[in-house]
């Protein structure tokens, strides 16, 4: 009857702990998806080597240093809420549902797990990448706004001056042109920056 328990027991331990070792490693699906970003992998590379809780807020700020190239002194306040509010709704929550940190939302305090450990050989590899070029997360949007007002000014003055193709155009038609240049020129920013932020 002792032993009958005993084996039960025995069982029991061994089924909890292939239990743990199936939640102790992260899928390769769960490496990628969380290593797609690049703020979640600041937020990873920030909580390297540090022991004991966090706060979200020195997070968020040095998240948005990176970001901006400058220092955490020389950020400005909507440079810290741009990253701050992702990074609370969205980029904390999915590392605390995958296991790698513990995030309480409501304390703003943030600690990582041992599941974090997994992914500390990869942080460096994607920190090469993003020094040697930026222009998926940093893109000139400035730039292209300014080439829209060029090229709408320059449909204005070719309408204005009586240009020979633009001359011919309808007055209605330069406008809607110019109109849809900034359009798409937006649309394209906004949706860069919803990517950027998921």
């Amino acid at each position: 009857m002792t032993i009958a328990a005993s084996s039960s027991t025995k069982h029991d331990v061994n089924a909890v702990e292939s239990e743990s070792d199936s939640q102790s490693r992260l899928t390769e699906d769960q490496v990628f998806h969380v290593l797609q970003n690049q703020r979640r992998r600041w937020v990873l590379k920030y909580l390297e080597g540090r022991d004991g809780q966090v706060r979200m807020r020195d997070i968020a700020e040095q998240v948005a240093a990176w970001e901006h190239d400058t220092t955490v002194q020389a950020l400005t306040s909507k440079e810290r809420q741009r990253v701050y509010i992702p990074l609370y709704q969205n980029h904390l929550p999915k590392l605390d549902e995958e296991g790698i940190i513990d995030y309480n939302q409501s304390r703003g305090i943030v600690e990582r797990t041992r599941l974090a450990d997994q992914l500390n050989p990869y942080l460096d590899p994607f920190e090469d990448d993003d020094a040697d070029g930026e222009e998926a997360e940093t893109f000139p949007w400035e730039l292209s706004y300014l080439g829209a007002a060029g090229v709408g000014g320059a449909l204005v003055a070719g309408e204005t001056m009586g240009m020979p193709v633009v001359s011919m155009a309808p007055d209605a038609l330069v406008g809607v042109l110019v109109l849809l240049l900034f359009t798409v020129t937006t649309i394209a920013h906004v949706a860069s920056e919803r990517v950027l932020d998921q």
